[in-house]
């Protein structure tokens, strides 16, 4: 079960997990959720482990080692480690022509979490915190920044390309279903 607990905790990322969704997603009371926890925690207080199980905000989450810090910062600051994955690259698109935004609008356009990815642009400095949305609950919104015109080669947000909406219609719906090949029969 710590397996499974650890997955997660790890799909998951920044949101974290209550007790009661534990208890609900894998079916325990709330003593045996709580023994599943403090055993996931206590086998990452060893020393060989990166990782650390922290009760923030109400939620577990995994977290780095405070006590590996300058580690993570030589992994940021590593120019071999600039190079941006495609979920980052959706992400800053999305961001670029749409800014601000909040996380949950990237998350809903790209149609998954979001939160691991803008929090590696916020460390890479491409993007940053703009305010709080009107939304409720007040959510971050964020914005691109001068660093990310700079790695594009971008004098100014207008320089981006432009991009045409594509429509498909019902006809071309109709045929993702539909196949030209016809099955051999025997």
């Amino acid at each position: 079960m710590e397996g499974i607990l650890e997955g997660l905790l790890y799909v998951q990322g920044d949101v974290g997990l209550t007790l009661k969704e534990v208890m609900s997603i894998l079916n325990l009371k709330e003593e045996e959720a709580k023994e599943l926890v403090y055993r996931l925690k206590s086998s990452y207080e060893q020393e060989n482990r990166g990782l650390r199980l922290s009760y923030l905000g109400n939620t577990f989450k995994l977290t780095t080692k405070q006590e590996h810090k300058e580690y993570y910062e030589k992994l940021l600051e590593n120019p071999s480690t600039h190079v941006l994955s495609q979920a980052a690259l959706e992400v800053l698109a999305i961001i670029a022509y749409n800014e601000p935004m909040t996380r949950g609008q990237i998350d809903e356009m790209r149609g998954v979490e979001s939160a691991f990815v803008i929090r590696k642009l916020l460390a890479k400095g491409l993007i940053k915190e703009s305010g709080k949305s009107e939304m409720p609950g007040h959510p971050i919104l964020y914005k691109t920044t001068d660093d990310f015109l700079d790695y594009f080669g971008l004098s100014t947000k207008a320089d981006l390309p432009n991009i045409e909406k594509i429509e498909i219609s019902e006809e071309k719906e109709k045929d993702l279903f539909h196949s030209n090949y016809k099955e051999d029969k025997i």
